[in-house]
């Protein structure tokens, strides 16, 4: 049995959102994400599904062309091969629980790699 809690696992870094792997097999990942105010996940679309329960803070969640607004208690599944991403609101740290089944390869998390070093959010920014 894997047990923790967000306050043992807790780990901000100022350059980028944080990503604390807690437990991973072939058919699942469970990852504590840790968002300082206006850091993300960028947008991509993995081939696994993925739910994500908002622990403190407040953000959004993209879900293809959506964006929820996100605080604590929310939960948000958001289907394989679909576009997602994950960003802190400006003026609120941000922690989550995500859970991705099975785990992203290293190939699918290629557009998070780019997106966190040119800085984007959203490689495709859609027309509002």
């Amino acid at each position: 049995m894997t047990a923790t809690d967000f306050d043992t696992e807790r780990e901000y870094d100022g350059e980028r959102f944080s990503a604390i792997e807690v437990f991973r097999t072939d058919r699942m990942k469970v990852v504590c994400g840790y968002f300082e105010p206006g850091q993300f996940i960028p947008v991509h679309a993995p081939s696994s599904d993925v739910a994500i329960h908002v622990q403190t803070g407040t953000g959004i969640v993209r879900d293809g062309t959506e964006e929820h607004h996100v605080e604590p208690g929310d939960v948000v599944v958001v289907e394989a091969d679909t576009d997602r991403g994950v960003r802190a609101d400006d003026d609120s740290e941000l922690e989550v629980l995500l859970i991705t089944a099975p785990p992203p390869t290293d190939a699918e998390h290629e557009p998070v790699r780019a997106g966190l070093q040119r800085g984007q959010f959203d490689p495709q920014p859609r027309n509002t």
